[in-house]
């Protein structure tokens, strides 16, 4: 009978402790945090919800890129993303979270290739961030090559939106 009431006890206590493990999230909230979009808002200001690759910041409204783009078989970064980049230095300068940066290419190349060139992307923008103050320890870098396409056409435009590194 005690050894009953012990394995009652403990499947309970269990049980509780399960619960109280539950996640609240709901699919909608789940769904958003996995886009590349996020906002920020003071404590003054209050948050929107966007969608896109941007990035809002309340009290003076400044919208952020978080997806930069590279040219055809290229790894440096253009006069406008170098901006953009600038910009999204500053917010990060304020949190102290980890910056992941996901290199990307277009499906034309050798997977193998595509995979390095995405890494080789990812580490320019890294390298861009802690030259400007970010600690490279906050940084991690990974490649998805062709894998993750921003569009599945095959015109020129279509690339062009593979071809970028995001950050989350």
């Amino acid at each position: 009978m005690e050894n009953s009431k012990k394995f009652l006890l403990t499947l309970t206590m269990a049980s509780l402790m399960l619960v109280g493990c539950a996640s609240t999230e709901t699919e909608d909230e789940a769904q958003n945090g996995a886009d590349s979009s996020y906002t920020y808002s003071d404590t003054m200001g209050g948050s929107n919800a966007q969608g896109g690759d941007e990035m809002e910041i309340d009290e003076p409204t400044v919208v952020l890129k978080t997806v930069f783009y590279f040219d055809f078989d290229e790894a440096t970064l253009s006069v406008q993303a170098r901006q953009d980049l600038n910009a999204q230095i500053q917010a990060l300068r304020n949190t102290k979270g980890v910056i992941r940066l996901e290199g990307n290419t277009d499906e034309r190349g050798t997977r193998e290739y595509n995979m390095a060139l995405g890494e080789r992307r990812a580490q320019v923008v890294a390298d861009y961030m802690v030259m400007n103050g970010i600690p490279r320890y906050r940084i991690e870098t990974v490649s998805y090559g062709e894998e993750r396409r921003a569009d599945y056409g095959s015109s020129e435009s279509s690339h062009a939106k593979n071809r970028r590194v995001e950050l989350k």
